[in-house]
């Protein structure tokens, strides 16, 4: 690990023309601001994975995608499925906000909050932005690390398609659909997936197969009443079926089953020949949870409704405010074990932004967020950065500062023994500095950033409150580290991206390094695309050694993994392709005592029209 690390450090250090934050050619970005923007604006480090890198991955889910990008750490509880959680820049995987089509879809059942990634395959993901660090005048609670945004495709033009299917080890069957169009005022598109697997055993020495169903379906309508009136109707739903063990040995009762429901209805209007634009919008989650085991059934769930106006004020080109009001009512229910929960609350918000231009090639954008949480009282937070581009953007020189904050999730509040309805807010300051430089038409891009956040307050589970335990504001921790991405593209047939970050988390108060947080992570994808038709690629990826607790007492083994894939165009619309996950079937773990994958091949194939 560390001679890789010396490597890809030796690597940008001889490769001194080259200087940039992200790795993709995407002129827009979404996620800064909640609203489109061009990347020359941009002051914070986004990275956009789009859909051709989706397709040529050939990855089902999404966790192994954000895994190949700087700053993003993971970890799985047992084999494909399991809980999953992601940590941007070494914050807790409870403070990375997630957005699935513009709805927030943080469980707010689950402990901190936290969105698992478990079910969330790539399916008929179109697009992935992951913003990374304190972001909160935009979103809000939860994120102080970052903000996941994942899309579904834009409705095309007229109509079009795409299905595919692959199979591959352990019985594991893969298949995806969707179809698109417009006519007349209206555009939209459905797509549904299915995945099923036989799966391995959740426990890494178990030896009974766990097996794995995720079915997810999505759908968007656009109806375009005028050129400045318009209404937005997004769903999107995830069930899951599992099969689980008793933490970290073989069992054939446990079971778990979820069912993801995301809604958005959004009304569009611009006035004044398009100065002013206003969103109003409601947006719908419910997560439902229901185990089995040895214990018995229990099951929780989760529901946040929020309403949110957006307003957009652009008096001249060189400005723009960004205004808004949310009101969201998270809720959640448990039932087992002869006993009930149910608690609620309402979060009122109201923020504001500016994006100013002063001069050519300046971007500056200021904006400061208050919420007013029914249990805690409220939180005010601020937010600025700066992009600088002295030659229309070719090069970017970029710095943000960032304030964040979350709330103490229902169950941290008042979940039965452990519960503590006193919690503070969470509360960090983010700080980066990095630097963008594109060559020779965009044939060489590489991007580079430092950052640094403290964070006081951290909610976190003190075993000596009480009998069981309970939440308590304990903890302050720190990140810092750098992130790194290089694209090459010297010739049009060849594309090669590496990602390399180093992430120092540790709690301020023991010196320890945060869990399952390794310091050193390296990603080399490259992929040809041969005269005869036939693409070829691999990726590596090699994570450094962590601790699987906060004393630093289990050590977790870095692991190195490659992937090699395949794909060949048999008609003009019609290709196969085939990968292999872990060839060298290395032996890992990210959490541990769960079980991970070995070797493992797959092949299939995909139609369009």
């Amino acid at each position: 690990m560390l001679k890789a690390t010396i490597s890809l450090a030796a690597l940008l250090a001889a490769t001194p023309a080259l200087a940039a934050d992200d790795a993709d050619n995407d002129a827009i970005i979404v996620t800064a601001l909640g609203i489109e923007q061009p990347r020359d604006e941009v002051g914070q480090a986004v990275t956009v994975i789009d859909a051709d890198t989706i397709r040529t991955r050939q990855s089902v889910s999404v966790v192994d995608l954000l895994a190949t990008t700087p700053g993003v750490r993971f970890n799985r509880s047992g084999s494909l499925g399991g809980v999953t959680g992601v940590s941007l820049r070494g914050a807790e995987t409870t403070q990375t906000l997630v957005l699935i089509d513009g709805v927030k879809v943080n469980d707010t059942s689950g402990i901190g909050d936290m969105y698992d990634f478990g079910g969330l395959l790539t399916g008929n993901i179109q697009r992935i932005e992951i913003l990374r660090g304190s972001n909160s005048i935009v979103y809000g609670s939860q994120a102080i690390g970052g903000v996941v945004n994942v899309m579904t495709g834009t409705p095309a033009a007229g109509f079009a398609g795409n299905a595919s299917v692959d199979y591959g080890y352990r019985d594991t069957l893969n298949a995806k659909a969707d179809i698109s169009g417009s006519s007349g005022i209206a555009s939209g598109g459905v797509g549904v997936a299915y995945f099923n697997t036989d799966g391995i055993s959740a426990a890494a020495n178990g030896t009974e197969k766990d097996g794995y169903e995720n079915i997810a379906a999505n759908a968007k309508l656009k109806l375009a009443f005028t050129d400045t009136l318009s209404l937005d109707l997004r769903g999107y739903y995830i069930h899951t079926d599992l099969d689980t063990d008793n933490g970290v040995i073989d069992s054939t009762a446990d079971t778990a089953k979820s069912d993801q429901y995301v809604g958005y209805a959004g009304l569009n209007l611009a006035l004044f020949d398009g100065r002013l634009t206003n969103r109003a919008a409601v947006t719908w989650f419910r997560m439902d949870r229901d185990y089995t085991s040895a214990f018995g059934p229990y099951g929780y769930s989760g529901t946040n409704l929020r309403f949110e106006y957006e307003g957009v004020y652009q008096p001249v080109d060189q400005a723009r405010l960004i205004f808004g009001y949310e009101h969201e009512r998270p809720d959640y229910d448990f039932s087992g074990f002869g006993s009930t929960e149910s608690h609620k609350a309402d979060i009122d918000s109201v923020y504001a932004l500016a994006v100013v231009k002063p001069f050519t090639g300046l971007a500056v954008t200021g904006g400061v967020r208050h919420d007013d949480h029914s249990q805690f009282g409220g939180a005010t937070t601020f937010g600025a950065n700066a992009n600088y581009t002295p030659n229309n953007g070719a090069t970017n020189f970029r710095a943000s500062y960032g304030e964040g904050f979350k709330a103490p999730s229902l169950y941290q509040l008042y979940g039965t023994d452990v519960g503590n309805a006193g919690l503070r807010p969470e509360r960090s300051k983010s700080y980066d500095i990095g630097f963008d430089q594109r060559l020779g038409g965009d044939r060489a891009i590489l991007s580079v950033t430092a950052f640094r956040r403290v964070t006081k307050d951290q909610i976190n589970y003190d075993y000596s409150i009480g009998l069981y335990g309970g939440y308590n504001n304990i903890d302050r921790t720190r990140a810092k580290g750098v992130e790194a991405m290089l694209t090459l593209k010297p010739v049009d047939a060849l594309t090669v991206t590496a990602a390399y970050s180093y992430v120092d988390a540790r709690d301020r108060d023991t010196g320890a390094r945060l869990p399952r947080r390794a310091a050193n992570a390296v990603s080399v994808s490259a992929d040809y695309v041969w005269p005869f038709g036939l693409t070829t690629g691999a990726t590596v990826t090699m994570v450094g050694d962590s601790f699987n607790d906060a004393t630093n007492l289990v050590r977790l083994d870095g692991y190195a993994l490659a992937n090699v894939r395949a794909s060949f165009p048999i008609l003009e619309n019609l290709e196969i392709y085939g990968r292999i996950d872990n060839l060298t079937d290395e032996k890992y773990a990210t959490v541990y005592g769960y079980g991970t994958y070995g070797r493992s091949a797959y092949g299939g194939v995909r139609v369009r029209f």
